[in-house]
Formats: structure tokens, C-alpha cells, sequence
């Protein structure tokens, strides 16, 4: 079976574990966490936090170029910038 050029397929076992890991990781994140907490996004904020797990993980599965860390800060820096939050603490590099 032809997998477009997206690359192995997870396990469903690893899967599982790669979305957990990307959710745990986000909810360790003070800045995030501050920013869904007090709704600095709207009252969206958490779902807003919520798709952001989902598109770092469909950016680990399904990417088909080379995956660069520049590109996974840019995706964390547009959705802290969804939240109405600008992140200055090096934390975006941390995460």
C-alpha cells in the first residue's frame, strides 16, 4: 500500500503515545496554560490550545518534506499568537 510519500505509519500503540506526549508536553506549558486559563484567545481559548495539539501532531504524521524545528516554533508562535499572546520568554524554544 502506497503512503503517499508521508513516510512509516505509527503503530497505533506509538500513536497513541506521540498524542499523549504532545498533550502532556502543552500542558506543562506555563504561558500556554496562562493564556487558555484567562481566555486571552476569546472563549475559544481552549479549544484554540486544543487544535494546537492536533496540528503538532498531524505535523509530526503527516508532514512530507523534512521536518525542521524552525517550522514546529512557527506553528507554536501563530497559535500562542491566535491566544492574543506574545511569548518573549524563550519559552517557544523550550517547548
Amino acid at each position: 500500500m502506497d503512503s503517499g510519500g508521508v513516510g512509516p505509519q505509527l503503530s497505533e500503540e506509538a500513536t497513541h503515545h506521540l498524542q499523549q506526549g504532545i498533550v502532556m508536553l502543552l500542558s506543562q506549558w506555563s504561558a500556554l496554560q496562562m493564556a487558555v486559563h484567562n481566555e486571552w484567545g476569546g472563549r475559544q481559548s481552549s479549544q484554540l490550545a486544543d487544535q494546537l495539539a492536533l496540528d503538532i501532531f498531524s505535523w509530526f504524521t503527516h508532514s512530507r518534506e523534512p521536518l525542521y524545528i524552525d517550522d514546529l516554533e512557527n506553528i507554536l508562535d501563530e497559535a500562542m499568537l491566535s491566544l492574543n499572546t506574545m511569548t518573549e520568554d524563550g519559552s517557544i524554544e523550550e517547548v
